[in-house]
């Protein structure tokens, strides 16, 4: 028992070291994000502040943002919103598609009858004699019958 109040002893502060770093590494991020600074606008002939802003860096980061949520979402409505649309390449108007599938057809059948016509026009070719090769009816092989012993 005496071993383990020892070893609780030793063990216990480093401990309490470890969660106060902790929260002074946290407090100091919070405290630097929230820290002031002045930022002057001058005039470079006269030295007169033309301007003065208070900022921290929490109120720049939070600006920063909100201007690039700010310009997205004006974008994206310039895009869906106007005729602007129509020149994104894939995106067309509803005529379009309809006059594309209709041309589609049109070419998919257009191209089978050109098949049936190439196949129609080898046929006659075969059948007149342009491309009749002789056959060589020696070099057939026949099997014999078999005869069975029923």
């Amino acid at each position: 028992m005496c071993y383990y109040n020892r070893l609780i002893k030793l063990i216990l502060p480093l401990f309490f070291i470890q969660i106060i770093m902790a929260e002074t590494e946290n407090s100091s991020t919070l405290k630097r994000l929230q820290s002031r600074y002045r930022l002057v606008v001058m005039n470079d002939d006269t030295y007169e502040e033309v301007i003065t802003f208070r900022l921290s860096r929490l109120s720049v980061y939070i600006a920063l943002s909100t201007i690039f949520v700010l310009l997205v979402s004006l974008t994206v409505a310039l895009l869906v919103l106007t005729p602007l649309k129509y020149y994104i390449p894939g995106y067309g108007n509803n005529n379009n598609r309809v006059e594309l599938q209709a041309l589609k057809m049109r070419t998919d059948s257009l191209e089978q009858v050109i098949t049936y016509k190439d196949q129609y026009l080898d046929n006659i070719k075969k059948v007149l004699g342009a491309d009749m090769q002789p056959v060589d009816t020696t070099s057939l092989k026949v099997q014999k019958p078999e005869i069975s012993n029923d």
